[in-house]
């Protein structure tokens, strides 16, 4: 497979990426150095989180590059958004295989140029690495917040109510779309890919909601297990409605394809969505945040002091889960 060397790749295919979206706060130096620098303007203060895909786990040989490098990319926005956060920059670290060779990086780093575009925020440096077998994928990504509001998983309080952003389930059953185990239609099947393969980070969400939520995370490992997280930072618990949690239209129909996914969908993960804790007297607050950035948000539970996360049917029985995400180990 015909490949660059590794100077000629970042002088020709990632050099560029450093001046795509460039912001006043970042110095690149034309990826020509061993740093950069990144200052986040008075007031505001620094965000940095980092998130790596690997082929096989993460996506597949059927995923174009494009998606790989946008999906790169908005999960690391993602992070950011959970936090309130704005994206400035960020820096990437590659592992290619022998099998994947210019043209192959070449549409991925055109899926990054877009979604840089998209989002406003320049490619600072990072490594580019030879590996045996696997093609691994890194960002480490910057944002700003002011200072003092960045939000965070621990927060949530008793009486406070979970919420959810979009819908969820819908990677789960793209990504069988993709392995050929779910037969659904067009424009059903397309849509259900493009969510498992182009998330969409909710970037204006979190910003709103640095002055609404008690608590924020991203859902990328599972609904259930990524509102565990929040729970055991905040040292509280947690119950959701089984029957409140949004599904999609494509999602519904695909589930009378496969009904014994019908559970997966709660902790899968890689849906990208934002969940969150309110005051339960806000609740007219959440709706006009809703109605303003034309984004459905669904009341899906409440935060209780007793520790750990219930999901309850409409009559309060609970429904057990002996799976309730994702495990990176």
């Amino acid at each position: 497979m015909k490949r660059r060397g590794e100077f000629e790749l970042i002088a020709e295919v990632f050099a560029p990426l450093a001046k795509v979206g460039a912001g006043a706060f970042t110095s690149a130096f034309g990826l020509g150095d061993d740093a950069a620098i990144v200052k986040p303007p008075p007031g505001m203060e620094l965000v940095v989180s980092a998130d790596a895909m690997v082929r096989g786990v993460h996506f597949d040989h059927t995923t174009d590059p494009a998606d790989v490098g946008r999906k790169l990319l908005r999960v690391n926005l993602s992070d950011l958004a959970a936090k309130g956060a704005m994206p400035i920059a960020y820096m990437l670290t590659a592992g290619w295989p022998p099998d994947v060779g210019d043209d192959w990086i070449k549409r991925f780093a055109a899926g990054l140029a877009e979604d840089q575009a998209n989002y406003n925020l320049a490619l600072i440096g990072g490594d580019t690495i030879a590996t045996p077998t696997d093609l691994v994928l890194s960002v480490t990504i910057f944002g700003q917040v002011p200072s003092g509001t960045m939000l965070r998983r621990g927060g949530a309080q008793p009486g406070d109510d979970v919420y959810v952003s979009g819908t969820i389930g819908d990677a789960r059953l793209g990504l069988l779309v993709a392995q050929g185990t779910l037969k659904a239609a067009d424009p059903d099947a397309a849509f259900l890919r493009a969510r498992l393969d182009r998330p969409s980070p909710r970037m204006r969400l979190g910003q709103e909601l640095r002055v609404v939520a008690h608590a924020a995370i991203d859902v990328s490992d599972g609904l259930l297990a990524d509102l565990g997280h929040v729970c055991e930072q905040s040292g509280v618990g947690a119950v959701v409605e089984e029957a409140a949690v949004p599904q999609s239209a494509a999602a519904r129909r695909a589930l009378a394809l496969v009904p014994d996914e019908r559970r997966s969908l709660a902790t899968f993960g890689d849906d990208y969505e934002i969940l969150f804790t309110a005051d339960g007297n806000d609740a007219s607050r959440v709706v006009a945040l809703a109605n303003r950035i034309d984004l459905a948000l669904t009341r899906i539970g409440r935060i209780v002091a007793r520790p750990g996360v219930r999901v309850v049917d409409p009559t309060g029985g609970e429904i057990p889960y002996d799976k309730r995400g994702f495990q990176h180990f």
